[in-house]
């Protein structure tokens, strides 16, 4: 949700300099097309690999549910994120490639959420914590 408010922070900083422009416009569509296909093609397989590895942990622990260089590769994420805005801000054509990148990407994070829409990342717990357990 961060990223979605984000994305739309810089496209009205967009649209303030260039309120005459159709051009700015052009991010929603743009995260809606790449969003969607990142979330189908990229996370929501990703996401059901990780299930799979923790469902198959004995007892797993919260420090395992993501590998080491996933919070290297997060940590970088959002530094990089930082430093976009701030290279974009005041620049009409940066801050619409950035508010399409970060709302591509909020888009995406959103519908992997669908991998969750079956129960699987819960399945297990609830087994072993219901009635009659």
């Amino acid at each position: 949700m961060v990223l979605l408010l984000k994305g739309y922070a810089l496209f009205a900083e967009a649209d303030s300099l260039r309120p005459d422009s159709a051009l700015h416009y052009l991010p929603f569509p743009v995260a809606i097309v790449v969003g969607g296909l990142k979330a189908r093609y990229l996370f929501l397989p990703s996401c059901r690999r990780n299930l799979s590895r923790i469902d198959s942990l004995s007892e797993p622990g919260p420090w395992q549910f993501f590998r080491p260089w996933f919070f290297i590769f997060l940590l970088s994420m959002i530094l990089l994120g930082v430093w976009l805005s701030g290279w974009a801000s005041g620049n009409y054509g940066k801050l619409l490639a950035v508010s399409s990148m970060d709302l591509t990407l909020s888009v995406a994070l959103l519908g992997s959420l669908v991998g969750f829409k079956d129960g699987a990342a819960f399945r297990a717990t609830v087994s072993s914590c219901g009635p009659g357990s």
